[in-house]
């Protein structure tokens, strides 16, 4: 199996990835934290917009909605693809 570490905005629907590492600070940064984007977090893409913006994902049993932009500041290691 391939893995790849990439933004989570490229992680296509269907597919898990685990959260290697967050690059942006201050009050992002700890939101993202907040609702468990840290590193070691597996997070599913469950479903992109017609547009690409917001992206559905489901963390530690919930499901949260992000815009692109910000979850391309989170990287992850990629490896189920659908």
């Amino acid at each position: 199996m391939h893995e790849s570490i990439i933004p989570l905005n490229r992680v296509p629907e269907g597919s898990i990835a685990r959260v290697t590492g967050l690059f942006t600070t201050g009050a992002m940064r700890r939101r993202l934290q907040d609702i468990g984007l840290i590193e070691g977090t597996d997070i599913e893409c469950l479903q992109k917009s017609p547009a690409g913006d917001p992206i559905a994902y489901y963390i530690r049993g919930t499901v949260i909605a992000l815009r692109s932009e910000d979850s391309g500041n989170i990287l992850v290691r990629c490896n189920q693809a659908v």
